[in-house]
């Protein structure tokens, strides 16, 4: 029978020491997962990790390493799959780039954002997924955003970056659906996290709009009229890693309460 449950699967979460990577790792781990977290910050990965749900015995780990400098993530991932030959979920969760528009970028804050999302998604993704394929089960979710589907105003290399990583995604899915791995993208509105919180001061810093008038003139534009919570977006996470969404793959899932424009 087709369950919700993770029992004597191991995922990987990256960026889980807060956010929505923190409450997809919680998630992950009370459906039976045994969680592996990625962050640079070891003090907040040993404390995350801690505190993670076992219920099932698993023994939860982290890995330390810093997604802008991508040759010491494949160094580490390559020590930890000597280790842990078998991952079975790798959610893909970067914070994104700072705020403005795309033609005020420079090249190097184009690189930058490229290698911290598309370019370390790659090396994960080429680090892990003989593992699945070994197992015969494999789920790839990256969380990225609405704006896949429809540019958000003044977060330019956000937008492209998140592009790139889709079309990524779409050709992954393509390629590994066979080997019985699917890969999809879930796609996060306005969440309260810490990242909104911090675009919406820089918004606020830029045009002298309370950050208070800015939220209310955000939630006019989502039907559900709230921003969403952490956990909501981690719930569409569990269901695409769980043996229930087999046959659910290359797909771009929204959760923003119904904000985004386009089907």
């Amino acid at each position: 029978m087709l369950t919700d449950q993770l029992t004597d699967r191991r995922a990987v979460v990256c960026g889980s020491t807060q956010g929505i990577g923190r409450a997809v790792a919680e998630l992950l781990a009370a459906r039976g997962a045994h969680v592996t977290l990625i962050a640079r910050n070891e003090d907040a990965l040993r404390e995350v990790a801690a505190a993670l749900p076992a219920d099932h015995g698993q023994q939860h780990d982290f890995l330390v390493a810093d997604f802008t400098r991508p040759a010491e993530l494949a160094e580490r991932l390559a020590g930890y799959v000597a280790k842990n030959p078998a991952t079975h979920i790798l959610v893909n969760n970067t914070g994104g780039p700072a705020g403005g528009p795309l033609l005020s970028a420079s090249i190097d804050d184009l690189r930058a954002a490229l290698e911290q999302h598309l370019i370390c998604n790659h090396l994960l993704a080429q680090a892990l997924v003989p593992g699945m394929k070994a197992a015969g089960y494999g789920r790839i979710i990256n969380v990225i955003s609405t704006s896949v589907k429809q540019p958000l105003p003044n977060l330019g290399v956000s937008n492209t970056t998140r592009g790139a990583v889709a079309s990524w995604a779409k050709t992954l899915a393509n390629e590994l659906g066979p080997s019985g791995i699917t890969v999809n993208n879930v796609l996060p509105g306005a969440t309260l996290t810490q990242r909104h919180s911090s675009l919406l001061e820089a918004r606020s810093a830029s045009t002298g709009t309370a950050v208070e008038e800015l939220e209310t003139q955000m939630k006019r534009l989502i039907p559900a009229g709230r921003f969403g919570e952490a956990e909501e977006v981690a719930a569409a996470v569990a269901f695409l890693a769980s043996p229930l969404a087999g046959y659910v793959n290359g797909i771009n899932l929204p959760v923003d309460g119904g904000r985004t424009g386009s089907l």
